[in-house]
């Protein structure tokens, strides 16, 4: 089940709230202006990966906990059936499927991700974000366009990237079915 974003927001509003930090730190943190940071925070705007991300980091919490108001509590390990990771449908048709919402204690968050072919994208440079810490994509079908600090490059099904995620990096889908692939994202050694 979608977690749902006014429930998401409300839980971003209460930890903010509960860890006594100010808008205007958050807004720093997520890199948004502070009107618009409360525009997430009330829940008129959807969530990226990389504001739900630095949220939970900040707050000292799973980013899962954000998404569902659950704690994380399996330790020894967790099995995922194909398709039915927990589901996030953030940036622009980008699907996630997050194959450990249930392990606590993670050093990191990994998903199956479906990216869109985007008939805009293909001429517009990429959007990219940066978190804290390092990421690994391996692409399991379809291709995709991938910037890492500037530095643009095309990647196939077996291909691979593994990036420092606090320069600014981003992707789309160049094959007309979309793409497919494996992200992993680790934290920094500053946590």
């Amino acid at each position: 089940m979608e977690p749902n974003i006014a429930e998401v927001a409300e839980r971003i509003a209460a930890m903010r709230d509960l860890c006594g930090v100010s808008a205007e730190e958050m807004a720093s943190i997520v890199g948004k202006p502070v009107d618009e940071y409360l525009e997430y925070e009330t829940g008129k705007r959807d969530f990226s990966f990389t504001f739900l991300y630095k949220c939970a980091e900040r707050f000292g919490i799973d980013m899962v906990e954000l998404l569902t108001g659950d704690n994380p509590h399996l330790s020894g390990f967790t099995l995922v059936r194909s398709g039915h990771g927990l589901p996030m449908k953030r940036r622009i048709g980008f699907e996630y499927q997050h194959l450990a919402a249930t392990f606590k204690n993670k050093i990191s968050e990994p998903f199956v991700v479906i990216a869109p072919y985007i008939e805009e994208d293909q001429d517009a440079p990429i959007r990219v974000s940066t978190h804290v810490g390092q990421e690994f994509d391996y692409v399991l079908e379809g291709t995709m366009r991938f910037s890492h600090d500037g530095r643009v490059m095309d990647l196939g099904p077996g291909d691979s990237v593994y990036y420092d995620s606090g320069k600014p990096h981003g992707m789309y889908a160049t094959s007309k079915d979309g793409c497919r692939f494996i992200a992993v994202v680790m934290r920094g050694a500053e946590q």
